[in-house]
């Protein structure tokens, strides 16, 4: 009864962990979760303001499916100051019902059945089915812990075929935190124009950065015309329910993600979009004090997975996660995360959710109280005592 298309899609492990921690705590047990992609942190309140004040004017209607165009400016002025790229709002950019939308949407504009999609590995769970769900063929970048999980152009160049079709940029990375090096991206630009590939950059933690600057792949030489960049609130905003995304791109390819959009989700909710601007427009302190305490719980968090024996763990550069290697326990990563949350009451992401290279790591998110990550560090020394580690 069921297409095939659907039935070669995984459901996303880290929904599953997540939800099965949320109904453990429900039921009055005691867990520290780790597992949560989203801030711990409320929305500013001149966000929540603006979204109150538009309701109340009675601003609840269908926009425009691509987005309201003051969003659409905003977002194209943001492009211009903070990645120094010039878009026309009216043609060069789409708003979404989240970033996810937009990479779903992009995936499903360039890519025709059998084309090969390139996704650096460790990866987010939802880049693959994406790319099944439009008939094509994820292909594996690996990147490797004790190169920080460098995406490297010598490994990019390796797994180019002539069914390449693009390449998915996800810097800050998830799960790693890795930032992709300015030196590396130049070489991978040029693969790309020499064998006519287009970058999709999920530019989503972009603000959350910690010791250098980001690069967007879409201003080095001879890439906007070949890059979609995906962008949202979601993260830098601590608005992960409000669903807000947005893409810039030339203008044939939002042509036809507003193609997609028109005849999925119509637009994004009309509200949500003037809420985007207050973010956008408005002050930036909230956002600067939680990229603050984010870099503490990092290097709490990171400090404390490498003084557990057996355990490594690099700095991650961006995002909110550490992604560490717990592969000396010799079990596979879903039965450790499972143990963990049963036996420890911490909740962890399996890294074989973030594809087979992520097998005998763990993902664990510091979008949580500093309490929470010490308390969650002394249970995982605690229940890893007598685990057999080599």
């Amino acid at each position: 009864m069921v297409a095939d298309r659907v039935n070669r899609v995984a459901p996303s492990a880290t929904l599953g962990i997540t939800a099965k921690a949320k109904a453990l705590k429900a039921q009055g047990k005691d867990v520290v979760s780790l597992g949560a992609g989203e801030p711990d942190f409320d929305t500013p309140e001149h966000i929540k303001k603006s979204l109150y004040d538009a309701v109340e004017e009675g601003f609840i209607y269908y926009t425009p499916s691509k987005g309201i165009l003051e969003l659409r400016r905003a977002i194209a002025e943001k492009f211009k100051k903070d990645n120094s790229l010039s878009y026309d709002p009216e043609k060069e950019v789409i708003v979404t019902p989240g970033a996810k939308q937009a990479l779903y949407e992009a995936i499903l504009a360039i890519t025709n059945p059998g084309d090969e999609i390139l996704i650096p590995s460790p990866f987010w769970v939802s880049y693959e089915p994406m790319v099944q769900l439009a008939d094509g063929k994820p292909v594996f970048v690996p990147t490797y812990e004790d190169e920080g999980f460098r995406l490297t152009p010598e490994d990019v160049a390796k797994e180019i075929t002539n069914k390449t079709r693009g390449i998915i940029i996800n810097s800050p990375n998830n799960p790693t935190g890795a930032v992709f090096r300015m030196e590396d991206l130049r070489e991978i630009a040029e693969l790309c124009a020499a064998y006519d590939l287009i970058a999709i950059s999920d530019e989503i933690y972009e603000k959350i950065i910690y010791d250098q600057e980001h690069v967007s792949i879409a201003s080095l030489p001879g890439m906007r015309e070949r890059t979609i960049t995906i962008n949202g609130f979601s993260k830098a905003y601590s608005m992960t329910g409000w669903r807000l995304g947005y893409a810039a791109a030339p203008e044939e390819l939002i042509t036809a993600m507003a193609r997609v959009q028109e005849h999925s989700v119509s637009c994004p909710t009309s509200f949500v979009q003037r809420a985007g601007v207050a973010a956008l427009e408005g002050p930036q302190d909230d956002l600067n004090a939680m990229v603050r305490e984010f870099r503490k719980r990092r290097d709490v968090l990171v400090d404390g997975l490498n003084e557990i024996e057996g355990v490594t763990c690099v700095k991650p550069e961006g995002a909110f996660y550490a992604f560490a290697n717990f592969s000396a326990y010799g079990k596979d990563s879903f039965k450790l995360a499972e143990e963990l949350l049963e036996k420890a009451g911490v909740a962890v992401i399996p890294g074989a959710a973030f594809g087979s290279l992520g097998e005998g790591y763990l993902r664990m998110s510091y979008a949580t109280s500093m309490d929470n990550i010490m308390e969650a560090l002394e249970r995982i020394k605690k229940a890893l005592k007598g685990m057999h580690h080599g």
